[in-house]
């Protein structure tokens, strides 16, 4: 017998809650202090704060893209009533308003007062230091800056410095302008992401060159359009190599690149806080999922799939994860997407995390696998990919130093490699390491997998 999980707090309907405050900001500015009007209101939106913050210290209402988010979740009620309420808040210059328990009917009525004012006021200073000077001390108002999410960081590039594949250029940056559109509440362009997955099938997951760059080590920020680009192509590697028809695989490949589209309706500030996520902003992180879902079953001419895999990308293969669809197993799909989606994460840069090394992503893949991750999916990527993929900077056992310039799939730990001198110049010609000695030992071993100089141009090494 199945036990039943015990039901979550209601999330509040912010609607009456903001319909109030609008009342009473109105009611303020026609009646003198005291009114009956006013106390009335009044005391229905303390008597609907009041109940929230009694489950929790502070009431969050965000207006992000149009939608509302209570306590960092999204709420969407019925019907357009919303509207007008949040078009008279945003009109303000107001998008977050966080109220903490301790709150006074005097707070709310200072704040309506505020509010009242503020349409027609000249003042400069900060709303922080306006709200104080009327004694309001538990409410915060703000203007979210608009969303990005773009990583902007000194310590690492914001992208490929050096693109050496055309078409792995052209697909970066039409999705570049795809997510920034679509960051921007403007409809995502069907024909653009056909393209670019005509452009990955045809062009960039035959090519050696940008594999290189999406295989290998990253030594740029892993930008949200940058790190989906990247996935779909390691996708389409991965169901190439299971043996899916062309039909499926072109179905991977839209539902790869639009995997993450969700993001796009995060705030940056969570996206890439450096530290531990607390519950609201873990809650906000694990909704770009069901955003992306939302976003996408929109999206007429897509395939049907695509939104799917948006949704469940992050459950886990055994039926955990998020979001919580019960007991539900992903699809294949999805499965499969998530194994590229880790090791791509993982062999990129974040402004608070240095990249992992190739080998060090596929023991990652190696311990989900079974439990997060689809074994069998997870042992045929490691090899196609293998521990030392095109692109890798490596050191073997005589201490030589080199640059991995083909795969040997019959011997995926003694790759090709190409020489680099100490100030790494390319040496004329390349070395097999599955060569072996008359003795039949190997000639060289790959010893360690290093981290690429700056300025480093590996195309020079898959070139020549």
């Amino acid at each position: 017998m199945t036990t039943a999980a015990p039901a979550a707090d209601p999330v509040l309907d912010p609607l009456p809650l903001l319909k109030g405050l609008g009342s009473l900001r109105k009611l303020t500015g026609m009646y003198p202090p005291g009114h009956p009007a006013i106390a009335q209101k009044l005391g229905e939106l303390d008597a609907a704060v009041q109940a929230h913050l009694r489950r929790t210290d502070v009431l969050r209402l965000d207006v992000i893209h149009g939608e509302v988010h209570v306590d960092g979740l999204s709420v969407r009620p019925e019907g357009n009533a919303n509207a007008k309420v949040l078009e008279e808040l945003t009109g303000l210059g107001i998008d977050s308003i966080h109220i903490s328990r301790g709150v006074s009917p005097a707070d709310l009525h200072g704040l309506s007062v505020f509010l009242w004012e503020l349409r027609d006021s000249a003042v400069s200073a900060p709303m922080a230091v306006q709200l104080a000077a009327r004694g309001v001390c538990h409410i915060s108002l703000a203007r979210l800056v608009p969303l990005d999410t773009r990583w902007r960081a000194t310590s690492w590039a914001e992208r490929p410095a050096d693109v050496y594949d055309p078409a792995y250029a052209e697909s970066l940056d039409l999705m570049q302008g795809t997510f920034e559109s679509v960051q921007d509440g403007r409809e995502l362009k069907l024909d653009t992401v056909r393209h670019v997955v005509e452009l990955l099938i045809e062009k960039v997951s035959g090519s050696s060159a940008a594999l290189a760059q999406i295989l290998a080590v990253k030594m740029y920020e892993n930008l949200t359009y940058c790190h989906s680009v990247n996935v779909a192509t390691l996708s389409l590697l991965l169901a190439r190599s299971v043996g899916l028809d062309a039909q499926t695989i072109a179905a991977i490949g839209e539902a790869a690149l639009l995997h993450d589209i969700g993001k796009t309706r995060i705030p940056l500030d969570v996206i890439r806080k450096p530290g531990a996520l607390d519950k609201r902003e873990r809650a906000l992180m694990e909704s770009h999922t069901v955003f992306g879902a939302r976003i996408l079953v929109e999206v007429e001419g897509l395939r049907r799939l695509t939104p799917t895999v948006a949704l469940e990308h992050h459950r886990a293969a055994t039926g955990a994860g998020y979001p919580d669809l019960g007991d539900r197993r992903p699809h294949l799909m999805s499965q499969l997407v998530a194994v590229a989606d880790i090791y791509e994460a993982v062999t990129g840069a974040r402004t608070y995390q240095a990249p992992a090394q190739p080998e060090q992503a596929c023991l990652v893949l190696a311990r989900l696998a079974g439990s997060k991750l689809n074994a069998a999916l997870v042992k045929a990527f490691v090899a196609a990919v293998t521990f030392f993929p095109i692109g890798s900077v490596v050191r073997t056992n005589r201490d030589e130093t080199g640059v991995v310039v083909a795969t040997n799939p019959s011997d995926p730990l003694h790759p090709v490699i190409a020489l680099a001198t100490t100030d790494f110049a390319r040496v004329p010609g390349q070395v097999d390491t599955s060569l072996r000695e008359p003795s039949g030992g190997y000639a060289r071993h790959i010893v360690e997998t290093l981290q690429p100089p700056l300025g480093l141009d590996i195309g020079d090494f898959l070139q020549a």
